[in-house]
């Protein structure tokens, strides 16, 4: 049988766990028989437009630690986009295009590494290639530290952030608590439509620090008024108050709590910024004691030091799976670990049409939020717990992580 070529692509927000995937699926192809050329797409889908494709094979063919390497380095090797595709019905231009490349390159396989909005480029592409009938595997392989795609049970990306975002909520606390003043700490964590990775701040609390001490997340309206009550009743027994806000807070009206004014971007989602500072100013007006606030900001999303090994086991595997669906003929899918058990914690991989998946996004229950708004559920726990465990081992030189070389892309 002859051997037909893939590409494989990364797209969105980077994560610590992304490269994993793509590690698996190198890994895959190299080992199958279906495969000759591996190509990977420089900047998304704008890379396959703009012709910025490379041959993946002679870097990591016959080198296993690049491979690992890989696996264990932040963000993105292939770099990354936010581009929306146009719909194929009002231009087909950039379609031809792209398919015409496929074709030069015998591509026969298209891996898509992403979030909601990758999601949709799958979609597309899936549905233009039926209408031309071109024999394409187009695989979508789920990633966001959000955890907000539908049908899955959680993403690849988002236990490294959640364990980043816990790690550093306690060492905050430590931080806070040598101080003999009375304070209010607010902490911005990333999550516009979903608080996911905002309630993980929940894991940092111990035996010794119950902080977060309050936690807002954008599936409940924000109160001002409630905010500043709660923060007076916790300052009368607590002379350290820290707080988790979800950057996409808002209040009854929908108008985010933000210090400046939203701004949407290609796929109409809101640019937020300064959630926390707002925070810090309404309590420094209000209340009066020592405020700070802090935006983790970036530093959540590729913090590789402190990633889950957990997570980056099943990125790498959902990247294998991928391989095999591809030598299966499937297409138009995307991958999803379905949690089987508990205790023992164990998931399998599934897979579930991407039409189902794009341009939607999964919220935290609002059973799992506590009925005054301002905390989470111990079910919420429960659920995050298993997704934060073990740590890769990260080869280090001169004293800082060796990550793989990204040249390429500078």
């Amino acid at each position: 049988m002859k051997k037909m070529n893939c590409l494989v692509a990364q797209s969105g927000g980077p994560t610590a766990a992304i490269n994993a995937s793509l590690a698996g699926v190198i890994d895959a192809a190299i080992k199958s028989n279906s495969f000759h050329t591996i190509y990977g797409s420089i900047n998304g889908i704008q890379g396959v437009l703009q012709h910025k494709i490379i041959a993946l094979n002679e870097t990591f063919e016959k080198n296993e630690q690049a491979v690992h390497t890989l696996m264990t380095s932040p963000a993105m090797y292939l770099g990354s986009c936010r581009y929306k595709l146009p719909d194929y019905k009002d231009n087909e231009e950039q379609y031809n295009f792209i398919f015409e490349t496929f074709r030069q390159m015998d591509i026969h396989a298209f891996f898509y590494i992403g979030g909601n909005d990758s999601m949709d480029t799958v979609d597309k592409l899936s549905q233009y290639a039926k209408t031309i009938n071109y024999d394409i595997s187009i695989i979508g392989i789920p990633k966001t530290i959000d955890n907000d795609l539908m049908e899955t049970d959680h993403t690849p990306g988002f236990g490294s952030a959640a364990k980043f975002v816990a790690t550093s909520m306690l060492e905050i606390s430590h931080d806070t608590y040598i101080y003999d003043i009375e304070s209010v700490t607010i902490v911005e964590i990333m999550g516009r439509d979903a608080g996911w990775l905002t309630a993980a701040s929940a894991l940092a609390r111990n035996d010794y620090s119950h902080a977060p001490d309050l936690i807002y997340l954008p599936e409940r309206d924000f109160s001002t008024f409630q905010f500043i009550n709660d923060l007076n009743l916790l300052l009368k027994k607590n002379k350290n108050v820290i707080v988790a806000v979800s950057e996409g807070i808002h209040d009854s009206d929908g108008n985010y709590i933000s210090a400046s004014k939203a701004s949407a971007d290609k796929f109409g989602h809101m640019q937020l910024s300064g959630t926390g500072k707002a925070l810090e100013h309404l309590v420094k007006s209000t209340i009066g004691c020592k405020v700070r606030s802090i935006e983790l900001n970036v530093l959540q999303r590729s913090a590789m030091h402190i990633s889950s090994l957990t997570d980056i086991n099943e990125a790498f595997l959902l990247g294998t799976e991928a391989v095999k669906a591809a030598e299966m003929g499937l297409s138009s899918i995307m991958l999803t670990l379905n949690r089987e058990s508990q205790k023992p914690y164990k998931v399998s991989v599934g897979n579930v049409a991407v039409s189902d998946v794009a341009n939607a996004a999964k919220a935290v229950p609002l059973e799992w939020i506590n009925d005054a708004g301002n905390d989470v559920t111990d079910d919420m726990i429960t659920y995050l717990r298993p997704l934060i465990e073990g740590e890769p081992h990260i080869r280090y030189k001169n004293g800082i992580p060796d990550y793989l070389s990204i040249k390429h892309l500078i």
